[in-house]
């Protein structure tokens, strides 16, 4: 018998989630295996891949679980308040995890962790949202603030005000930020103007910008390894 058609205590030990994460790690499991684990077990007559599997379809795959609210979480089948909670919990657990690795005093060694924490800050959003991540002359993380924020496409950025908050907050160096809804994450012919027009306000008083990530599924689309800064 197939160990997908058995109970998953009667599964080969390799084949088990909690085992395969142990022995590979959690970046080798599929996203209906980490959810099962988290879950512990299933609805009944089902175990907790089968039922995590089914949660993700009905809710549009990974992303359309985690983007939303506690309350909207918990009228899926197979979580429920408690288990909503606690999902919503570990994902605010999270963003706080990615903040305190950026305050820790130390110099932020790539801008891959800054992007990370753009991600989890501004993917959730179902319209469009600008952020701003101040840093000082030793590029360590001053503030993090979400500026502007529109309809699904799009948001109105104003560079002067992106200028007088880097200011407010004596920055020497910023990263910017802003999410596609859609999911896509290639940047626009709009997101290379927003990064030139930025880039030229912030030269005029000596204040870097060091990236401009566009958030959608998958990684953020950094503009300067792009070439775009």
């Amino acid at each position: 018998m197939h160990p997908s058609h058995m109970h998953i205590k009667h599964w080969p030990v390799t084949e088990r989630p909690r085992e395969r994460l142990l022995s590979l790690g959690p970046g080798r499991l599929s996203d209906a295996e980490l959810l099962a684990i988290f879950l512990g077990s299933g609805v009944r007559g089902q175990d907790a891949v089968v039922t995590s599997r089914n949660l993700l379809q009905e809710a549009g795959r990974l992303r359309g679980l985690l983007d939303r609210g506690a309350r909207d979480m918990a009228r899926l089948t197979g979580l429920g308040p408690a288990r909503a909670c606690k999902l919503s919990a570990a994902l605010e657990l999270n963003k706080r995890h990615l903040w305190a690795g950026l305050e820790r005093g130390a110099p932020l060694s790539s801008a891959e962790d800054a992007g990370h924490y753009f991600s989890a800050r501004l993917r959730p959003h179902q319209q469009e949202v600008f952020a701003v991540l101040f840093l000082d002359t030793k590029n360590c993380a001053v503030a993090f603030e979400e500026l502007f924020s529109g309809t699904v496409n799009r948001a109105q950025v104003h560079p002067r005000e992106v200028v007088r908050r880097a200011l407010a907050h004596n920055a020497a160096a910023i990263i910017v930020g802003h999410n596609h809804p859609s999911g896509h994450s290639g940047p626009s012919a709009a997101d290379r103007r927003l990064t030139e027009d930025l880039q030229k306000a912030l030269d005029m008083v000596e204040i870097r910008l060091l990236d401009h990530f566009v958030i959608g599924d998958g990684l953020p689309a950094s503009m300067a390894s792009l070439g775009y800064l």
